[in-house]
């Protein structure tokens, strides 16, 4: 019986394409909100030059699954990812720290 719930990692590296189709990265983790346990945003890991990789942030709510595609598609371009906050492999960032208000990114 199909439903519609689905184990966290069957998520993770799962691909994301934006909305000219154009693949913009896989889905890296997770952010859940503590309380709720409400999934805040997804944290997507695009391909960089030379091997790095940048991820970035994107509204759970600005995804939606494609089930032929078996993938998230959204309305989020490239140039709407290098706009927003991000960080390099290996960098320190605390995904977790929403002080630095971010409409497209931090909304809930």
């Amino acid at each position: 019986m199909p439903h519609t719930l689905v184990p966290s990692d069957r998520v993770e590296h799962v691909s994301v394409y934006g909305r000219d189709g154009t693949r913009l990265g896989s889905i890296e983790r997770l952010m859940l909100e503590k309380a709720s346990g409400t999934v805040a945003y997804a944290v997507i890991k695009t391909g960089g030059l030379l091997g790095s990789h940048h991820h970035c942030p994107i509204r759970w709510d600005a995804l939606r699954f494609d089930p032929a595609r078996q993938a998230y598609q959204t309305d989020v371009t490239p140039e709407d990812l290098r706009a927003g906050p991000s960080e390099l492999d290996e960098e320190a960032f605390d995904w977790g720290d929403r002080s630095r208000p971010h409409p497209h990114y931090w909304t809930v």
